[in-house]
């Protein structure tokens, strides 16, 4: 293999490698990593990005101590939404989501929880979309829900909330 910068003969080896991911410090153990003695150069092969990066969201989400500012920005930004759009799906202000972000606000236990369940569920679930919780009022009315039961359960009829 040669460089990419110099031309000079690479070299490839398994080493340990310090990643920032959106800013989250993680160490890759056992990744390629292809050297240019010449110049100095490398490149780090990371195989399977998206893969990694929903590990490291589990990984995130399953620790009992609340969320710091990176892991808060690292979950966001792997949900695919700008600091504008989770403050929408969350239910705050984009300042707010600003201040979780650079530490000058510890997010609350409630949202903390809500972010953990969007990277939850957010993949997998394909009949429910998260889009929905951006138009919840905020005024708390009681819903009269109108269910039938048929021979294979209940079933909400098209207009199940009235």
């Amino acid at each position: 293999m040669k460089c990419m910068e110099c031309g000079a003969e690479v070299t490839s080896a398994r080493e340990t490698f310090n990643y920032k991911a959106s800013g989250l410090p993680v160490t890759l153990v056992n990744v390629e990593v292809r050297r240019c003695k010449a110049c100095g150069e490398y490149e780090v092969v990371i195989p399977r990005m998206e893969e990694l990066h929903t590990t490291i969201a589990h990984v995130v989400i399953d620790k009992k101590a609340r969320l710091a500012p990176a892991e808060i920005r690292f979950l966001r930004t792997h949900l695919g939404w700008s600091g504008t759009d989770f403050a929408k799906h969350i239910g705050v202000a984009a300042a707010t989501v600003s201040r979780w972000e650079n530490g000058h606000e510890p997010m609350g236990p409630q949202a903390d929880r809500l972010l953990r369940l969007m990277v939850l569920t957010k993949e997998p679930v394909s009949d429910y979309s998260l889009d929905r919780l951006v138009g919840v009022d905020a005024e708390a009315k009681p819903a009269t829900i109108k269910l039938a039961a048929s021979k294979n359960g209940w079933k909400a009829p098209a207009l199940a909330l009235a």
